[in-house]
């Protein structure tokens, strides 16, 4: 037992000067050119992982902000997963929960993070939609229309799509910022900014508590106040047509179904 918790112990230390070089010690029987080797191929193996895994948000940082960024997450979280697969989720985790008010972090960051997360995510889904309760021919007005489970309706304070190192907003948008985020059948991951109607109509497919397109125009159009009701409905028609060519519509539900 004294051996096992020596052994513990040393482990502990071994993987808190890998966390923290700066902070914690290396073991007093590792050679120090030894334990940088560990120390700099997992870092580098986090930090390649992260900019690739976000882009976008490496690029707006400068070698400095970038690492320290890096370096805290990977000092201060503890994963739940060692898949890395995982690794940019545990990332968003400690920036939505843990990342402490730094000056120069971007106001931004999190929904930027977010945004470029869900490309990953999307790509790595297995999620299937179950064909056999879908008619891919059925009547889009009269029938309840249904969702793909890879297309995601998503909205920001801030034009994340739009932010890079030569657009770094200082204020978010005057008005919410809607994005579809979708996979089509050769498992290609794109983006569509919507119209808040559009955003609208695709809330309520994903919620299915209207029985078809058409009630669900019509209540749009209520909302709107819109004084021909039966503009709005065939303006939908042409946007849902265009979702089922994208195939972020996949059908109409069956009946029965």
């Amino acid at each position: 037992m004294a051996e096992q918790a020596t052994f513990l112990r040393k482990q502990y230390e071994f993987a808190a000067h890998i966390r923290n070089p700066q902070t914690h010690p290396c073991p007093g029987d590792v050679e120090a050119r030894r334990m940088k080797i560990y120390t700099d191929l997992f870092y580098n193996n986090v930090e390649d992982f992260m900019s690739s895994a976000y882009p976008v948000l490496r690029a707006i940082h400068d070698d400095a902000r970038w690492h320290q960024l890096i370096r805290d997450y990977y000092h201060t979280h503890k994963a739940k997963t060692p898949l890395f697969p995982e690794m940019p989720r545990e990332f968003l985790d400690y920036l939505q929960h843990e990342r402490s008010v730094h000056k120069d972090d971007y106001p931004f960051m999190l929904e930027l993070a977010r945004y470029e997360w869900a490309e990953l995510a999307l790509s790595l889904s297995e999620q299937q939609a179950d064909l056999s309760k879908i008619d891919m021919h059925g009547d889009l007005l009269q029938g309840q229309p249904v969702l793909s489970p890879l297309a995601w309706i998503q909205s920001y304070r801030w034009p994340v799509h739009q932010i890079g190192p030569d657009y770094l907003p200082d204020r978010p948008a005057d008005s919410p910022v809607y994005l579809l985020i979708y996979r089509d059948r050769a498992d290609e991951v794109h983006f569509m900014e919507l119209n808040p109607v559009t955003a609208r109509l695709l809330h309520l497919i994903e919620q299915q508590s209207l029985p078809n397109t058409r009630a669900m125009l019509q209540k749009i159009a209520t909302e709107l106040n819109h004084p021909a009701p039966e503009i709005v409905i065939q303006g939908g028609v042409t946007i849902m047509q265009d979702l089922i060519e994208r195939h972020v519509i996949l059908g109409v539900r069956n009946n029965g179904c």
